[in-house]
């Protein structure tokens, strides 16, 4: 099925080309972007405005397109994309069994980030972290347990609670920035590396909850009950997530995403009382501490928060998957980037369908200002052959014949 026979069921207006415009043969699975074979066995050495950036020629697809600069196609990445439904990862944690030795151990981040990259090319590579890793280094000691996960013994929920914060101390997380590091040296500029951090709510809701919650009582309760010990807290971890933000970027990363994963069981009211203002102050000290860099904001279940994200001066917003993306783009405007979102359950469909809805949501998304993305994280069990076709069928767009056929057209 190409972009035609699907226009009316994406909602977006007719622009005069078919899929066959901008499509090229799909590559083998074990190609780079340049058709070149990769062995699986390569190893690393273990070393809206758009600005007139001098490099930007140079620069990484993915990075283009979070600028809304033009490009040949949508870049694509995964949320979640190393992980356990990767047989190589699964064989690796038979050895390491404990998720904060991989994730905190340079050696095993750099080789577990490489692992989709050498299967699947995208075009962007992302560390091998988790959100609460900084917590450690400005107070917050936590544990992550089998069944229960993330485990915070002593939750801040008083005063004296909040005696226990300090600055962030970054020798704490130094195997981040050696792992930005090497993966900059080993992509090589193929692709974007990515850095990334919890949004000052999403990480309160851990410390206040004392681990993760279904219900959020805890905290959305302190909104009314103590909002002073909230915002005191709040406050903390805004100053500290900037410095890891600016962190990450002088290690490496091209681009950082903010993942504020539990926004969206706020009230869009009260989102904007309890998130927005901090995620704004930590952007505005990115932007100006390191202008050139691309931040993202993600929030699982956004639909009633676009606009109101929008407002807060990220270049790039992710659109989960219940989220149409035509309407996303039409709500959104096209002087901001988005990025997303093809429901992570296509990649248990048949490959033709998730071609189907891969053409769809470019097709929404426009030719500028698109990161091709899943809506939500990769699942567990997700085929590695269904997203092996994700990505070649990224690759297999090409948006500059489109524009060629427009002139000669015109």
């Amino acid at each position: 099925m190409g972009f035609s026979s699907i226009t009316s069921g994406c909602g977006c207006c007719s622009l005069g080309w078919k899929s066959s415009s901008f499509l090229v043969p799909l590559r083998s699975n074990s190609s780079t972007p340049n058709g070149v074979l990769v062995s699986p066995t390569n190893r690393f050495n273990r070393l809206r405005v758009i600005r007139p950036y001098a490099s930007a020629s140079s620069e990484p697809l993915l990075v283009k397109a979070a600028r809304g600069l033009p490009v040949s196609r949508p870049p694509a990445w995964m949320m979640r994309q190393a992980g356990r439904y990767m047989a190589v990862y699964r064989k690796l944690a038979e050895k390491h069994p404990s998720f904060r030795e991989r994730s905190e151990t340079t050696d095993l981040i750099v080789e577990i980030s490489l692992q989709p990259w050498e299967a699947f090319h995208p075009d962007g590579v992302i560390i091998f972290s988790d959100i609460l890793t900084p917590l450690p280094a400005f107070g917050v000691p936590f544990d992550i347990e089998d069944v229960r996960g993330p485990v915070i013994q002593t939750p801040i929920r008083s005063e004296e609670g909040l005696k226990a914060l300090h600055p962030i101390n970054l020798d704490k997380v130094s195997f981040v920035g050696e792992s930005l590091k090497i993966l900059k040296q080993e992509v090589g500029g193929k692709a974007a590396v990515l850095g990334f951090v919890g949004a000052p709510w999403t990480i309160a809701t851990y410390i206040v909850e004392g681990g993760t919650t279904r219900t959020y009582t805890n905290i959305k309760s302190m909104c009314h009950t103590a909002p002073h010990i909230l915002r005191a807290l709040l406050s903390h971890l805004t100053e500290a997530i900037a410095e890891y933000v600016v962190y990450q970027v002088k290690a490496g990363a091209d681009c950082v995403q903010i993942f504020d994963s539990w926004g969206g069981q706020l009230p869009p009211n009260m989102w904007e009382l309890w998130s927005k203002p901090y995620i704004n102050e930590i952007v505005g000290i990115v932007k100006k501490r390191c202008p050139e860099i691309p931040l993202v904001l993600y929030i699982n279940g956004n639909g009633g928060l676009l606009e109101k994200m929008k407002g807060t001066g990220v270049d790039v917003i992710g659109l989960d998957w219940t989220v149409d993306m035509a309407d996303g783009r039409r709500r959104l405007g096209d002087d901001i980037s988005i990025q997303g979102n093809v429901d992570p359950a296509y990649l248990f469909s048949p490959l033709s369908a998730l071609t189907d809805e891969i053409h769809r949501v470019v097709k929404c998304a426009g030719q500028k200002g698109h990161i091709l993305n899943l809506g939500h994280g990769v699942l567990v069990g997700t085929p590695e052959e269904a997203v092996a076709r994700f990505f070649d069928v990224a690759r297999s767009f090409n948006f500059e014949s489109v524009e060629e056929k427009t002139k000669v057209v015109v």
